[in-house]
């Protein structure tokens, strides 16, 4: 087996995964098409299976130590009623760790440092992998070639990879619905470490960072490509009427500080994860709505997962069969929960319908957000040796 790999994509599941094949003593490039590593994006939160895979990969401890844990939480209606509460020390019981929260600036940071600086190359953007020689796949960029004895394509919800791997497959499908979201100026009180609010087609929430300030984003139904002229205002004009903290959350935003992006997913599932010696893996591969807050923690899994098969089969296309045998099925499964999530959540619109399902949720028993939660999160990631 040889032991070169050139991993397309520096995001968060391409950095996971360079830390791990490193770790069983690969030789990794890192090829990012960003000329700068602003770390743009909001921020995140990790639920355990996420921590769990670091922790195989060598990382958690120190993402844990810049991370708060998110100990309160709610699911409220625009007025303040609670709809459901969120035990982050039941999460904890359950499973050694309560869901946490981090900038995702931070995390790349974190991730990046646990490689070496040459291993990553910014401003270079692949654009595409000749496989003409099956055991050594060559990454064609702009102006330059790179041989690999594996390819893994991390490149995001619009994969080049991926398009290439399968030319028929539909690609990314708008989701319906568009997110805002910024991270607060400074620190601000707050009663909760993550909360959640659901109107009529829209979502406020929030994440409580370390450092005291915040990440907030608001997920609103509206055509694909809307855009508005001030965001920040826009979403003053949604949701600046709902219950506290939520003003305050704006009013501590920079208007320049509002990202806008549609989100986007892969409705029609990948047929196969690995074709030869090339793999996708995160958004390439199963690209997800944010339901479930499992987009990022799918790329760890995959990444802890591909290190263990590379780490214990005799070949590289042995490694990838497993992976692929593992991971789709499992994948797949949470981008059809967290689709379905948003169906029953953030999208409904309808106020007999809204009206029923905050009936129900309240009238639900103390334990079903729990269940739900440790229905993704209980996860046991391979040991790496």
């Amino acid at each position: 087996m040889g032991n070169k790999a050139v991993v397309v994509g520096g995001g968060i599941g391409g950095l996971a995964t360079a830390i791990g094949l490193r770790r069983i003593g690969w030789e990794v490039t890192v090829l990012e098409r960003a000329r700068v590593l602003d770390d743009a994006g909001a921020g995140i939160s990790l639920h355990a299976n996420g921590i769990r895979a670091l922790d195989a990969l060598g990382v958690g401890a120190t993402v844990r130590a810049a991370a708060r844990p998110q100990y309160t939480g709610a699911t409220r209606t625009p007025r303040g009623r609670c709809l459901a509460r969120m035990d982050g020390r039941a999460l904890e019981r359950a499973l050694g760790t309560p869901i946490v929260g981090i900038p995702r600036a931070v995390l790349h940071r974190l991730l990046r440092d646990a490689l070496p600086p040459e291993s990553l190359v910014a401003g270079a953007e692949a654009v595409s992998v000749d496989r003409s020689v099956p055991e050594q796949p060559r990454v064609r960029l702009e102006s330059a070639e790179l041989d690999a004895d594996l390819v893994v394509g991390a490149d995001g919800v619009n994969s080049r990879l991926r398009a290439q791997l399968f030319p028929d497959h539909p690609g990314p499908a708008y989701s319906g619905s568009t997110v805002l979201r910024a991270i607060t100026e400074g620190p601000l009180a707050m009663d909760s470490d993550f909360e959640l609010t659901w109107g009529r087609g829209a979502e406020f929430g929030h994440i409580a960072f370390a450092d005291g300030r915040a990440e907030w984003h608001a997920v609103l139904n509206a055509p694909e490509g809307a855009r508005f002229p001030d965001p920040l205002a826009e979403v003053r004009r949604r949701c600046g009427g709902w219950h506290a903290p939520i003003p305050a959350l704006l009013a501590v935003t920079r208007p320049e500080a509002v990202l806008h992006h549609d989100i986007k997913e892969l409705v029609v599932p990948v047929p196969a994860y690995a074709v030869g010696r090339v793999v996708l893996l995160g958004d390439a591969a199963h690209a997800m709505t944010p339901n479930l807050g499992q987009g990022a923690c799918q790329a760890m899994e995959d990444a802890a997962v591909l290190t263990a098969a590379l780490a214990t089969e005799s070949t590289v296309e042995a490694a990838l069969a497993r992976y692929d045998t593992e991971r789709r099925p499992r994948s797949q499964a949470v981008a059809r929960a967290a689709r379905q999530a948003g169906r029953m959540g953030q999208q409904l619109s309808h106020p007999a319908a809204v009206t029923l399902r905050n009936a129900a949720m309240r009238l639900a028993p103390s334990g079903v957000t729990i269940r739900a939660i440790l229905r993704h999160a209980d996860w046991t990631p391979p040991v790496l040796r």
